[in-house]
């Protein structure tokens, strides 16, 4: 299925990997439902309605269902249609009750999502790849974490921007950063929540602009907190970095001339070059300008399948930036296979963010048996 990357380099061409995809299992829907925290009434559209202590939207939003969302035919046909091999998935930002102060409530659905994605997984022939939900803010996320590494084979992990009413560079998630940077998980950073709704409410501006910023908001407090310099986390953020980058000068320059924000001992840009970015921005001149900050070797192939603000044509998305062959092939699957050896596609050594060797499999997340 994979075509020959273009260009004038010559790397062999790998299978292509999309590490941004979404999937809410209907066995898990259901159960909820039955629970009076769903209503799939509304599933023939394409829509479903959430508690909202779980969703965190109003309540009677409608949440977005595209049949590809857990019909495996559909899913696979749509592979198949956009021209990718492999979906990495995860639950949507819906499911991951990033508002809720209930630390029992979010647990339960981490748990619940992540043993419904792995099965559904499980069930694609070995094209689908599971991201396990890890629900920050709560004490017991990285116990969860490796559960869902270890007992059920997901291959890395997912979590929202915010969590029980704490930012992520709360002490309550020190345990998860720890874990996380140990094992090397690949984990992506997906905005969960916006922190002016009420601003945001028309015009599907939530999602539109809230979610931008929300990552850069996250991503901020992130390196200000100190996080990035004590762990060498495996982190990807969603939408090419959200509106990161194109505040990144700004951060600098309030590291240098203020001093409540001259607490870490890197400019803020020096931390951002070594996270990993997904190609979700949906304009070639955007990407190819990431591609130039941060590198190839730190950009990967996402789209946000199936919800309809995706990129439904991402091989040529890839090919219209004009890279090398090398760096083509790295984009459309090579890095993803290095940074989730749970994959198990084995396309040989590359290099994380930060310009760090990669490991071998055997010392990282193991693929689901």
């Amino acid at each position: 299925m994979t075509d020959t990357p273009t260009g004038t380099g010559t790397a062999p061409p790998a299978p292509v990997v999309d590490i941004h995809t979404h999937a809410m299992p209907l066995p898990l829907l259901r159960a909820l439902e039955r629970e009076g925290r769903a209503d799939l009434s509304g599933a023939a559209d394409h829509v479903l309605t959430l508690d909202p202590a779980l969703c965190g939207l109003p309540a009677g939003a409608p949440v977005p269902l595209p049949p590809e969302q857990y019909a495996m035919d559909r899913r696979l046909a749509l592979l198949d249609a956009s021209g990718v091999d492999h979906h990495v998935v995860a639950a949507p930002p819906f499911l991951f009750a990033s508002q809720a102060a209930d630390d029992a409530l979010a647990l339960e659905l981490a748990r619940r999502s992540n043993d419904a994605l792995a099965e559904f997984a499980a069930g694609s022939g070995g094209r689908l790849h599971g991201l396990a939900t890890v629900p920050v803010g709560h004490p017991g996320a990285a116990a969860e974490l490796t559960r869902a590494l270890d007992e059920l084979g997901l291959v890395g992990a997912t979590m929202g921007t915010f969590g029980a009413g704490r930012e992520l560079d709360d002490p309550v998630n020190e345990d998860l950063w720890s874990v996380l940077a140990a094992r090397r998980c690949f984990t992506l950073l997906h905005p969960s929540r916006v922190s002016e709704r009420d601003r945001l409410a028309d015009y599907h501006l939530v999602q539109l602009l809230g979610y931008p910023l929300e990552t850069a908001l996250a991503v901020s407090r992130l390196i200000f907190g100190g996080v990035l310099e004590r762990h060498e986390l495996t982190l990807c953020l969603a939408h090419g970095g959200g509106c990161a980058h194109a505040v990144g000068a700004r951060l600098d320059l309030g590291w240098h001339r203020k001093p409540v924000a001259r607490v870490v001992g890197s400019e803020p840009t020096e931390f951002l070059r070594r996270l990993l970015y997904d190609t979700a921005v949906f304009d070639v001149r955007t990407i190819a300008r990431l591609v130039e900050d941060v590198t190839a070797r730190n950009v990967l192939l996402g789209t946000d399948t199936p919800f309809d603000l995706m990129d439904d044509r991402p091989l040529e998305t890839v090919r219209r930036i004009g890279l090398d062959a090398a760096d083509e092939a790295a984009i459309l699957g090579g890095n993803a296979a290095a940074l989730l050896p749970g994959l198990g596609l084995g396309t040989g050594p590359a290099r994380a963010a930060g310009g760090r060797s990669l490991p071998s499999p055997s010392h990282s997340i193991q693929s689901k048996g």
